[in-house]
């Protein structure tokens, strides 16, 4: 496991860059789409720091970086992976950090093999491995067994050594189109950082996450970051900067299918979670913080059951839906399309504009019986079947209800941002006409349907039944929700102070552990909190509830050595108080308070992971290793081995998902956003100075490739993929260049991907280009590289 949280969460937050010595930009364009950041980055740079921006296109970030790498879309891995041999080969690592707090020293086990691209116990048949020839040699305790010298030829350290020594300068330049002197001064500004007393921090966005390798681009960015000893240190981190105010909030309360609230795994329908006992038995590791996960699902069923949940009854275990199927967004879709759903909600959603291979999904939505939308405007997922949207409403037999939802200020609640902070936001006027809250719609809903079946005994009645579900009628008490979050101590009816005294009995609820003591028995709900002083290390731990347990920068155990000293004055964070016999400092500290140094896990500072150390080399559904392989569409073959596509990912076949070759479509493209308009654009192209500010859909081509297309600037033309073609404005740019592949020309343009066919700008859609496959391990789509071609309109 990586060190980052879940797969999006900040590990430090916004204010902390401002004490970073170097930040490496990829994937994303803070200076653009997350301009708050920049007021810390600036700050930072007034101390000396560095950015490096590395991205297809010269953004607004890269203006203002001090190195600028050009890369091409799906090559991060070998970009990555040429980072990571240059820090070992040079012995730049925080050798200290990456023997005691990495599992760099674990030694794996003999029948461990790499070949041509694929590790061991690869099934081709199911495209998924088995995972047992990756395992570690264990002690009698069942510890792993190390090498602290680093130097036996199976530990993970010389694993990683000679898996990344293919990754050299040369190849890795001809993958990514980098220059050879832009690469190497991104390698050595950055991996300076590996020196005591200083810091790097990564920060990244969908740019790096909406690939095929998506999640083994952010392990890449884990391990090159615990090498260099930043994990855990001010101005360091791994930074996701998530694209709205409450997309991490939605993540942290289980908006995702496989998790419930607070990360917890979703059981599935096998023999291993059958029921209570057998679930806890198999997803709870024997250390480690996630040791403690029986008290977290327990207080959890308490806090939906009630007095329902009982010890006999295993807490009615039972009724939580099981099942392996994949309802990630794709297969969702492909579900509909294919006609096995009769129904869909979408909350302020509009996969018409946002998803994958958007015209498909479009007619997946006509499949449907009824559609449920719930937004402020009508959007072009609301009203697809009308005849504006191309189509024929005859021959459309989904009947849509349209539900007017409440803006974020017309509406009181708390936002979680990528920080973690949970955020409470007042009301600051009333909806328009017969608009509600979200927390209203659900709350009606549910209550009509506990209704429905309150007199039935059947299968699908007795979980709707046995739901506790009291927070009033017309306007749910927010408190009340906000309490049962929280958490009570059942036997005395006080609010818990934190999620350390949850328990597994039925004594206590909790809704969601890791938020568990932004509302404890003093009555203060810490979301409000507003207090804008630095309360040490630019923390400012008043304002806000950071979770978990209000902590700011997650593994700061690993800020100092193995004594609890800091590892330098100038990064420290917290500190063992050999005086107080505690853990002091600026933070609160990511570890029990009163554990020493020398005591028996004292010196573990990534207390979620069952080994208390770092995973260099960890399990995922594609490989231990990131390892490079080209998108679902691609201008070239894998230099790195034969195995083209990522092995493990999910392949969906015929016209629900047609790809692209390269001589049909020899250009590479990517999809961004621009300032002026906000995800699929429901929003701000309802706004009319921001339409008028970005009124046409563009795409950026470079001054090459318009004069090899004879185009010039505002011409109109036609972007053509396998899955269909757009039209758009040609914007004529320096941002873009052509890149040198493997000594071939590869052209590359860029799009954002905002407009539809509602509001005041109007344009086509960029993702009605973009493939359905996605990530391996989240299924997350591969919106940012994929192949297409460019023509004038006739």
């Amino acid at each position: 496991m990586a060190p980052t949280v879940g797969r999006g969460a900040m590990t430090n937050h916004w204010s902390d860059l401002q004490n970073t010595d170097v930040a490496l930009i990829m994937g994303g364009n803070p200076a653009e789409n997350h301009p708050i950041s920049f007021r810390w980055l600036t700050k930072a740079k007034e101390r000396g720091a560095k950015i490096l921006s590395v991205d297809p296109r010269f953004t607004r970030t890269s203006s203002k970086a001090d190195v600028y790498a050009q890369l091409r879309s799906g090559t991060d891995i070998a970009f990555m992976g040429g980072m990571i041999k240059y820090a070992m080969d040079n012995e730049l690592y925080h050798k200290d950090y990456v023997v005691n707090y990495t599992n760099a020293s674990f030694i794996v086990k003999e029948d461990y093999k790499f070949d041509d691209g694929l590790f061991s116990g690869y099934d081709e048949a199911t495209r998924k491995y088995d995972r047992a020839s990756w395992a570690f040699e264990t002690n009698e305790d069942g510890t792993p067994k190390e090498d602290k010298t680093l130097q036996h030829p199976r530990c993970v350290f010389q694993i990683m050594k000679k898996h990344y020594e293919r990754y050299d300068v040369d190849t890795v330049t001809s993958v990514t189109g980098t220059s050879k002197e832009d690469y190497l001064k991104v390698c050595e500004t950055f991996c300076s950082t590996g020196q005591v007393g200083k810091s790097g921090t990564i920060m990244y966005a969908m740019g790096t996450t909406q690939h095929t390798v998506g999640s083994e681009n952010v392990r890449a960015f884990g391990i090159i970051q615990l090498l260099l000893g930043n994990i855990g240190l001010p101005g360091g981190g791994i930074n996701a900067m998530r694209g709205e105010s409450n997309v991490q909030g939605s993540t942290d309360f289980a908006l995702l299918y496989h998790i419930l609230p607070g990360y917890v795994g979703m059981p599935v329908a096998k023999d291993q979670h059958k029921d209570l006992a057998a679930y806890n038995e198999n997803e709870t590791p024997p250390s480690g913080y996630w040791s403690n996960k029986p008290k977290f699902l327990v207080s959890m069923l308490k806090s939906w059951y009630g007095d329902r949940a009982t010890k006999d009854n295993d807490f009615l275990y039972d009724y939580l839906p099981k099942g392996n199927k994949n309802y990630s967004h794709i297969n969702l879709f492909k579900a509909m399309y294919n006609g096995d759903l009769e129904g869909a909600f979408l909350f302020g959603t509009n996969p018409v504009v946002g998803g994958p291979n958007a015209g498909k999904e479009k007619e997946a939505l006509g499949n449907l019986k009824w559609l449920v939308a719930v937004d402020l405007w009508e959007t072009e997922s609301s009203a697809f079947w009308q005849k504006e949207a191309g189509s024929d409403p005859s021959t459309i037999g989904t009947e849509v209800f349209f539900l007017p939802a409440a803006s974020s200020y017309e509406k009181e609640g708390s936002v979680s941002n990528s920080s973690r902070w949970m955020q409470y936001r007042w009301k600051a006027i009333d909806p328009k006409g017969q608009s509600l809250a979200d927390l209203e719609i659900i709350n009606h809903l549910m209550l009509e349907i506990k209704d429905l079946y309150k007199n039935e005994n059947t299968p699908a009645a007795k979980p709707i039944n046995a739901l506790t579900w009291d927070y009033g009628k017309d306007h749910p008490d927010i408190d009340l929700v906000c309490k049962e979050i929280n958490g009570y101590d059942l036997a005395t009816g006080k609010l818990l102070p934190g999620f350390g005294a949850l328990k597994d009995d039925g004594t206590t609820a909790s809704g969601n552990w890791i938020y568990s003591g932004f509302y404890p028995e003093e009555g203060k709900n810490r979301s409000k909190n507003r207090d804008n002083k630095d309360t040490g290390g630019g923390n400012f731990l008043n304002w806000s509830f950071a979770w978990p347990a209000n902590r700011r920068i997650l593994y700061n155990r690993a800020s100092a050595d193995l004594n609890g000293k800091p590892w330098s004055e100038d990064k420290k964070v917290i500190w063992w108080d050999t005086v107080q016999k505690s853990w002091v400092g600026y933070d609160v500290p990511d570890f029990v308070p009163t554990k020493a140094p020398s005591d028996e896990g004292g010196n573990k500072p990534f207390i979620m992971i069952k080994d208390g150390v770092g995973g260099l080399f960890a399990g995922m559904n594609e490989g231990p290793l990131p390892e490079h392989y080209e998108p679902f569409e691609s201008p070239v073959a894998n230099a790195f081995s034969s195995v083209e596509l990522n092995p493990a990912v999910e392949i969906h076949e015929g016209d629900f998902n047609l790809k692209g070759e390269y001589k049909d479509f020899p250009i590479v493209a990517t999809t961004y956003r621009v300032s002026e308009h906000w995800q699929s654009g429901s929003m701000t192209r309802n706004q009319e100075w921001l339409s008028e500010l970005v009124g046409h859909m563009f795409v950026e081509i470079s001054e090459e490739l318009a004069k090899e297309k004879g185009i010039k600037n505002k011409d109109m033309v036609i972007v053509s993929t396998a899955r269909g073609e757009i039209e758009a404005h040609a914007m004529v740019t320096k941002r873009f260049k052509p890149y040198t592949i493997q000594g071939q020309k590869v052209h590359h343009i860029g799009m954002p991907w905002h407009f539809g066919y509602k509001g005041f700008a109007t344009g086509d859609t960029a993702n009605r280009l973009t493939p359905h496959i996605g990530d391996a391990n989240t299924t997350i789509p591969e919106y940012k590289a994929f192949l297409c071609n460019v023509r004038r309109a006739d």
